[in-house]
């Protein structure tokens, strides 16, 4: 048996649910253990690296590996989970369309090497043994201090710039909040099916106050990054580095595997 699958997660799948997928279409793989080595979060697109059978008492040795995405932030609109699956915050500040791509290229600049982000409220990552979305959930944040995790992204380039209206944007958002599943079990939810009754009201909110504007800019990067770097808050800081809040839009993972900085090349690709 092989020891690992690259499988394609879709935008709304968690990572469970996709391998499930798969099995379900692979009678030989009733039985065999699976484990995901890099979690993508249910609004993440892109590469996921499966262990089979004996490999998964291995997946320690997987958890290293760098990664490539190419992810794009919506300016204007903040969110407590860091992408459109949040309860929103708006922000009249504008970038102006005219300097934007000369400000992403200084901005990207900013963030290349060794840096510390904060993990997202909404994430795994354990504090005093329970994780940060408990924290969040339980209106306890002011309890504890957020860590930081150090990462080193080796590549960040602007890509493009893109112009929604505020109609194009609320669709596309609550077709990617729909996207996800109906989740009942509560332990799995964080907040009764990821709280969509409330998110959906807060983009039918932005659609209808005639206060915000009229279009929304959505500016695209490509990223390599170490392992562990959380796209949905290197867009909230990239945001912040233009004055303004902003959320991650799309986020697609390309490649994993190991990133050689100085030859700018990718070894033990996955």
């Amino acid at each position: 048996m092989q020891k690992y699958i690259i499988l394609e997660k879709l935008v709304g799948e968690t990572p469970l649910s996709c391998a499930e997928t798969y099995r379900a279409g692979h009678p030989e793989l009733e039985g065999v253990p699976m484990a995901y080595a890099g979690r993508l979060d249910p609004m993440a697109s892109g590469k996921l690296l499966i262990l089979l059978g004996e490999e998964c008492k291995n997946q320690t040795s997987y958890h290293g590996l760098d990664k490539e995405y190419e992810f794009s932030v919506l300016l204007g609109i903040g969110s407590d989970s860091l992408d459109v699956l949040g309860r929103l915050t708006t922000n009249n500040t504008a970038v102006n369309c005219g300097i934007v791509a000369e400000i992403c290229e200084s901005v990207t600049q900013y963030f290349i090497g060794k840096v510390k982000l904060p993990y997202p409220r909404f994430s795994s990552k354990t504090v005093q043994g329970k994780p940060l979305h408990m924290w969040t959930m339980e209106g306890r944040l002011s309890e504890i201090e957020i860590p930081t995790k150090e990462s080193e992204i080796f590549e960040l380039e602007f890509t493009k710039l893109e112009i929604l209206s505020k109609k194009e944007v609320v669709h596309q958002a609550l077709e990617k909040v729909n996207s996800v599943p109906p989740v009942t079990e509560l332990r799995k939810a964080l907040g009764n099916d990821f709280r969509r009754v409330d998110v959906r009201k807060d983009w039918d909110d932005i659609l209808h106050d005639d206060s915000l504007p009229k279009t929304y800019q959505i500016i695209h990067f490509r990223c390599v990054a170490s392992s562990g770097t959380y796209m949905r808050t290197l867009a909230s800081e990239i945001a912040k580095k233009l004055g303004t809040v902003g959320l991650a839009w799309h986020i697609h993972r390309t490649k994993i595997g190991e990133f050689v900085y100085l030859k700018k090349s990718w070894t033990h690709l996955f």
